[in-house]
């Protein structure tokens, strides 16, 4: 617990680090990772050089700071960090490193006005908000090793089938190499996948696609042209290889209640929601779904929606959307006219995809009078506020 006097200088000196946090995070990351190589591969370089990721950091320290007092809040606030943290199998033993380097860039950035008494006291902030991840992890860690199929750390796993599902995206059966049953997911949650490339360990987040079924997960991929893991996984893996799998995790999984939904997409955001949307109708739900792709090359899973669709003809209405060519039911991009064309009474509503999707579809939803309480989201990738794009 802080003294009051750290309680003092924090709130003192709050305004003063706020305004340089973007250096102090920009500075973090190079000089952990070159204090700690070994912590390299948890994070996607990618989401480093474009900055994605020291913005990450940057608001998460914020929110700790002015949300502190109010436990409930911060749990709430901290969900995302722990749930990618649980899918990366991070120890209480690297919160240290962290510490270390943080409070070494904070120290580079504002030099001299770092006494060591502010350093003590946000030393010991930092020290708090570690201790809380910690705990919040071990629970989660707990909880899902001692459900069925649930397992400890990382685990083997062997790619069972392959299925190319459009252009640029393939799908990925793993199963377990010990031959045990695999723990449920709430459907659209991700999975922590560990890749060897070239010697090195590489760690990357992918939705599950499919439903739980006890014996397999699926990762649906799509290949980027400078995507070092999707790009090994598309090109230089094959049925029988192995990777490793952490815990499934994350936060956007279907709200209960009987309300209609629309679940809107972009290019390989619907991998969350096909799982959502089978759910959804299984429940008697009225769905919904919204999917835009480049071109019919680049639309995945049309088969599979198209199935769904002849099982709940009543309940569900699949309506696609391509930038060109005319295979679609509109052509053009995703827009409040036609989600207001679309969009049920009192729906509760989920969308993925690229930042600028996101950000048209928020901006059209709330237009169109959906609260903010009704509107669902996840980034593939660091979050961020969807006015950044």
């Amino acid at each position: 617990m802080l003294t009051q006097a750290q309680e003092s200088l924090i709130a003192a000196t709050a305004p003063v680090v706020a305004e340089h946090l973007d250096a102090i995070t920009q500075r973090f990351y190079p000089l952990m990772f070159d204090r700690y190589p070994e912590v390299k591969p948890l994070f996607n370089q990618a989401h480093q050089a474009d900055g994605g990721q020291p913005r990450v950091l940057a608001a998460a320290v914020l929110a700790y700071v002015q949300l502190r007092q109010d436990p409930e809040r911060v749990r709430e606030t901290l969900a995302t960090v722990v749930s990618k943290h649980v899918s990366l199998n991070i120890q209480p033993d690297q919160y240290p490193i962290v510490g270390e380097c943080l409070m070494a860039a904070i120290g580079e950035v504002l030099g001299d006005a770092v006494t060591p008494e502010i350093a003590d006291a946000w030393g010991a902030l930092y020290g708090e908000l570690a201790g809380l991840l910690i705990e919040l992890e071990a629970q989660r860690y707990r909880t899902f090793e001692h459900q069925p199929g649930g397992w400890r750390g990382p685990r083997e796993f062997r790619i069972a089938d392959i299925r190319q599902e459009s252009a640029v995206i393939r799908s990925f059966v793993l199963e377990p190499t010990d031959g045990g049953p695999v723990a449920d997911h709430a459907p659209g949650q991700y999975i922590g996948v560990r890749l060897l490339i070239d010697g090195a360990p590489v760690h990357r987040h992918y939705s599950l696609s499919a439903m739980p079924n006890g014996r397999s997960y699926r990762i649906s991929v799509k290949r980027e042209a400078d995507g070092t893991a999707s790009r090994h996984l598309h090109d230089a893996m094959a049925v029988g290889d192995t990777l490793a799998l952490l815990p499934p995790a994350g936060e956007l999984t279907l709200v209960e209640g009987d309300e209609p939904l629309l679940l809107a997409s972009g290019g390989v955001g619907q991998t969350p929601m096909l799982p959502i949307a089978r759910q959804a109708l299984a429940q008697g739900r009225k769905v919904v779904y919204l999917h835009a792709a480049l071109d019919a090359e680049h639309h995945a899973f049309a088969d599979e929606l198209e199935t769904l669709a002849a099982e709940h003809p009543e309940r569900l209405t699949s309506v696609a959307i391509h930038e060109r060519g005319n295979a679609a039911e509109h052509t053009g991009r995703v827009d409040r006219d036609l989600l207001a064309r679309y969009l049920p009474e009192g729906a509760r509503c989920y969308f993925v995809g690229p930042q600028g999707f996101m950000t048209a579809v928020d901006r059209a939803l709330s237009m169109l009078g959906v609260p903010d309480e009704r509107r669902h989201y996840e980034h593939f990738g660091p979050a961020r506020p969807l006015d950044a794009a």
